[in-house]
């Protein structure tokens, strides 16, 4: 079951959330240096890493789940979010050059579906970032941060799930090596945790990053069809559902 959007709203509103989006998106940036010129998409609730991408690339979109509900993005200027189905992206084949999925794929019914629409709307070269909460890690372990919520997966599963999907893992990282704890010393000294983590305890992140190049090779035959694809979305100026600001 898809969390509500004000769960995500109440957690990168606080402390621990800044904390995790800066420390994330350090990670992002890292894979993705420069985007000049490129359309990039976030599915799930991305809208806390993308804004880096906002002023280099051509277009930045983020879609959300209708279950999970949206809010717009950025505070201000025109909304870049819209609401989409899993199953169905609203993107013509082969058109989107970068997709970041965070707080999507561990939440999602239908990830499968989910993997094979990002593979169907990727350009030949386009590349995939998958960001998921670790089987092994702590933040995983605790239900009251977003990253607790849906199903985790270990490094080894997240490899043949995104094999199967027909997307091969060329780089990985991870990033939130300290205890998902409100304790204000902890907080405080989140980049020394990154840095003693990344040297000490490399199995035990609290989230792994995958980036993935999409496979040249055509689905292989039986796989689930493509389901016949709507008219693109437009970003609405209108949220499904609002909360507090972002």
């Amino acid at each position: 079951m898809r969390p509500d959007i004000a769960q995500f709203r109440a957690f990168y509103d606080s402390r621990l959330g800044t904390i995790a989006r800066v420390l994330v998106r350090r990670r992002l940036r890292a894979l993705w240096p420069r985007v000049d010129g490129l359309t990039i998409v976030g599915l799930g609730y991305a809208t806390p890493y993308l804004g880096p991408f906002v002023d280099e690339a051509a277009s930045v979109t983020a879609l959300m789940p209708a279950e999970q509900g949206a809010v717009a993005w950025p505070r201000a200027g025109r909304n870049k979010v819209a609401l989409a189905d899993d199953t169905n992206l609203p993107f013509d084949d082969g058109s989107i050059d970068r997709v970041i999925v965070v707080h999507g794929l561990e939440t999602s019914e239908v990830w499968r579906s989910l993997l094979r629409q990002i593979w169907r709307v990727l350009k030949p070269d386009g590349r995939l970032i998958v960001v998921t909460p670790n089987r092994g890690g702590l933040w995983s372990a605790f239900g009251d941060t977003p990253f607790g919520l849906g199903h985790p997966y270990s490094r080894g599963q997240m490899e043949r799930l995104l094999g199967e999907a027909l997307f091969l893992p060329e780089n990985w990282d991870a990033a939130l090596y300290g205890p998902p704890s409100k304790t204000r010393w902890i907080m405080r000294n989140g980049k020394l945790w990154e840095r003693v983590g990344r040297m000490l305890w490399r199995r035990m992140p609290g989230l792994w990053i995958a980036e993935c190049s999409r496979s040249l090779y055509a689905p292989s035959v039986g796989a689930t069809p493509t389901p016949v694809r709507r008219t693109a979305l437009a970003p609405s100026a209108a949220p499904a559902r609002r909360s507090g600001g972002l």
